[in-house]
Formats: structure tokens, C-alpha cells, sequence
């Protein structure tokens, strides 16, 4: 088979290496000639553990190639993917859909046979039905099915969820589209992963329903870790004990300073505003949204407290940016919150993130100074703060970071380290629902 994928970003890219990695013959068309550029060289523009090799090595087997020619990468395809942005509306909070509706319309302008267009963005339901008309408009005189194929990959995780994933959902209305994706899907079969074939607007739905769900069940925990600090309780072993429960689960039951990246925040804004269209408001939803900006906040003035009433002019040093390990991605990260109120209250911030400084450093206030490393955060600060669990952070031995530091105060926001071995090493240490 040959697809192609338009969209060389996160979801399209990491999609495109997996599908050839199938045995499938791909070509990722994107509109940034540099970006296409870099590909070609085997230069990839974000950071994904395991990405750059499977990119490489299915270049070179030829099953993988990139292009700015939409023709050129839809000549002879079965099937073409959107995996175009879809970020959130500036006013209202909905998916932007400006650059699904461009790229289809260019597909259906350039198609030279009957194909299959997929939405493998995030798209709100009902955008399937709208994509079906556009094609039909433009291109009455070819059969082009819609169907929808929602991405579950987590960042920093992507290319084991692609080929050892929970489920694949398929939402269609012909049976030449679920026929074609079945094919694609074929080497998931030996491994009996659960296909689930329904309409497109329940593809669509799904989506965002796990979304959200996810990201209520992180707002939880969170709550929960909250009241664990003013009872005694501990919320490690609160979540061991719901999560060993078969009907929750353990996953997403660790607390944090707020979930951040580039599904969960604009995701559960869209659903909420789809539904309040709908007349079906999620009043779950927005309450989980509002409880997540709040906590962003709260973490800000947890360590600002720690810093004592008159914090101007101390030095703070931060390890981690990105919104999750093994990710450069700074999207709606809590320390995009945190750290400019830090700033704001007069401290002095020295940072470090392993992958995730060079985007941060366009997002965040230019007082920040970046380390080399992370002793050369840690090296005279008044309070350390952990922001972002990467396991090089959870290596750092307590007694090292004591001897650099000018101060005693670690604040863990993700319970990474040891409770004890840091009180230990002479630490005034805190963290996330522990006591």
C-alpha cells in the first residue's frame, strides 16, 4: 500500500515512521521547506525517544520520504491522512479547524483516483460530516470516502503506543474506507489489538471523551493530594489503593503541579464548548479545567511561600520545563505559569530542562537564566524546585545537591525523590501529598 500524510508535525511524523515501519510505503508532504529539508537529512524537529533511527532507517529501506508536493506525494495513494494542527480558537476555545478544512480541500483539488481522506487530528465531532460535503463540492466527479482515525500516542512514549497500542479506532461510513484501514492496520492482528469500527462521529467522540476523562482523573489526584497534606494521609498510598481497584486503574493517578502538553488542555476546552452547543454541557469538564489553571497558580504561591515573606532577590533554582519527561514539548507546561509569577515576585530563577530549553527560551521571560546542567541549577540556590521528573533529576544524589545549594529548601512537585534520604542529607524538603 502507499499513503500519504499531510502534516510532518508531531502526530504526522511519528505516524508516517510507524506505517512504514508496517511495510507501508509513505510520503509526508509539509508546506515548511526547511522542515522538509531537515527530514531528508535526518534532522528531526522534536525531540521523541526512538524517533530519529526509525526515521532514518525507513528512509534508507525507502519506505519513508518527505516532500512540499502535495501531487507529488499523492500519486498513486490508497489513503491520505490530516495530521494538521488543530489548536485552540482564540476567543471562543474551539478547535481550530482552518488548516484540516485548507488541506482537504487541496486533496480533493489534487486527487487523480478514488482515495480514502482520514482525520487523524483532533477534530470536534461533526467535522467528518462537513468533510464529506467540502470533497463532494469540489470534487463531484471522484469518490472520496472520510474517515476517522484519532491518534492515542503519548509524548515521549509514541512509538510504543503506535505499534503496541490499547485500541485502534476506525469511524467510517463505506466499507472500502474500513477495508483500507484494516489493511493498514494489518500487522496489529498478530498481536489481536481491539479494533473498534463505528460511525465517524463516534470515532470523533471517543477521541475526546478519553481525553478528558485522562485529564479529570489527573485533576483528581491532584484534589486528593491536597487534602491528603492537611489530614496526614498519603497520597501514594491513597492511589495505590484506588488504582488497584480493576474499575479506576493505576494510570494517571500520580500527583503534580497541573497537566499541561498539547492535548489535554485544548481537548477538554473544545469538548466543553462543543457540548455546551450541543445543549449537553460537561459541567464535569469545566470544573476539571478550572480546578487544573487554578493549581498551576497554587504551585507558584507554594513555592513562593517556601521562599519566606520577603523573597525579592533570592535565587531559585528549577529542574525541568517541558510539561512531561522524554518530551520537548512546552505547551500549556505548568512552568509557563509558575515561572513568570516567580519572576514577577522579584526571584531569581536559574533552570534546566535535558531537551526543552530551546523552546522554552521563546516563551519564557527573558530575566530566566538557562544552566548547563542540573547541578548548574541547583549550584547556590536558595530553594530548589522540581517541575519535571526526568530520570537524570531522580539520580541526583541529596547530598550533592545539599553541598551545591546556598540554601536548604526542595520543593518536589512530583514526588520524585525520597522523603527520607533527602531529610537525610540535611534538606528542608516538601512535596505533593506527603507528609
Amino acid at each position: 500500500m502507499r499513503i500519504a500524510i499531510v502534516g510532518a508535525g508531531y502526530v504526522g511524523l511519528v505516524s508516517g515512521a510507524c506505517f512504514a515501519e508496517f511495510g507501508t510505503d509513505v510520503v509526508a508532504v509539509d508546506t515548511d521547506a526547511a522542515k522538509v529539508a531537515a527530514l531528508r537529512a535526518g534532522q528531526m524537529p522534536i525531540y521523541e525517544p526512538g524517533l530519529d533511527r526509525l526515521v532514518v532507517d525507513n528512509m534508507k529501506e525507502g519506505r519513508l520520504t518527505f516532500t512540499t508536493d502535495l501531487a507529488e506525494a499523492m500519486r498513486d495513494t490508497d489513503a491520505v491522512f490530516l495530521a494538521v494542527g488543530t489548536p485552540s480558537r482564540r476567543g471562543d476555545g474551539h478547535a481550530d479547524l482552518t488548516y484540516v478544512f485548507a488541506a482537504a480541500e487541496q486533496v480533493a483539488r489534487a486527487a487523480t483516483r478514488p482515495l480514502v481522506l482520514v482525520t487523524k487530528s483532533t477534530v470536534p465531532v461533526g467535522t467528518g460530516a462537513r468533510l464529506k460535503e467540502l470533497v463532494a463540492r469540489v470534487r463531484p466527479d471522484l469518490q472520496i470516502d472520510i474517515a476517522s482515525n484519532p491518534e492515542f500516542l503519548r509524548e515521549g512514549s509514541a512509538i510504543g503506543d503506535f505499534m503496541r497500542p490499547d485500541r485502534v479506532v476506525i469511524g467510517a461510513e463505506s466499507e472500502r474506507a474500513f477495508s483500507v484501514l484494516r489493511r493498514l492496520y494489518r500487522p496489529l492482528y498478530l498481536t489481536e489489538t481491539p479494533i473498534v469500527a463505528t460511525t465517524i462521529e463516534t470515532a470523533e467522540v471517543i477521541k475526546y471523551a478519553a481525553n478528558a476523562f485522562l485529564a479529570t482523573k489527573v485533576t483528581f489526584i491532584n484534589e486528593i493530594a491536597d487534602l491528603c497534606e492537611n489530614v496526614g494521609a498519603d497520597v501514594h498510598d491513597v492511589a495505590r489503593g484506588m488504582g488497584l481497584d480493576g474499575r479506576i486503574g493505576r494510570k494517571f493517578l500520580h500527583p503534580g503541579p497541573g497537566y499541561g502538553g498539547s492535548c489535554f488542555p485544548k481537548d477538554t476546552i473544545a469538548l466543553a464548548r462543543t457540548a455546551r452547543e450541543a445543549n449537553a454541557p460537561m459541567t464535569l469538564v469545566e470544573a476539571t479545567i478550572a480546578a487544573n489553571e487554578a493549581r498551576k497558580l497554587a504551585m507558584a504561591e507554594r513555592v513562593l511561600r517556601a521562599c519566606g515573606p520577603n523573597p525579592a532577590g533570592l535565587t531559585v533554582g528549577v529542574l525541568g520545563l517541558a510539561f512531561k519527561p522524554e518530551t520537548d514539548d512546552m505547551r500549556d507546561a505548568p512552568s509557563l505559569t509558575i515561572l513568570p509569577r516567580l519572576v514577577e515576585a522579584g526571584l531569581s530563577l536559574r533552570v534546566f530542562d535535558p531537551e526543552a530549553m530551546p523552546n522554552a527560551r521563546t516563551m519564557l521571560p527573558e530575566a530566566i537564566h538557562y544552566a548547563d546542567n542540573a547541578m548548574g541549577a541547583a549550584t547556590g540556590a536558595d530553594v530548589l524546585v522540581l517541575l519535571t521528573e526526568w530520570n537524570e533529576f531522580r539520580a541526583l544524589a541529596p547530598a550533592r545537591l545539599r553541598a551545591a545549594m546556598r540554601g536548604k529548601t526542595v520543593i518536589d512537585l512530583r514526588n520524585a525523590w525520597d522523603p527520607v534520604a533527602m531529610r537525610e542529607a540535611g534538606l528542608d524538603y516538601s512535596s505533593i501529598g506527603r507528609a
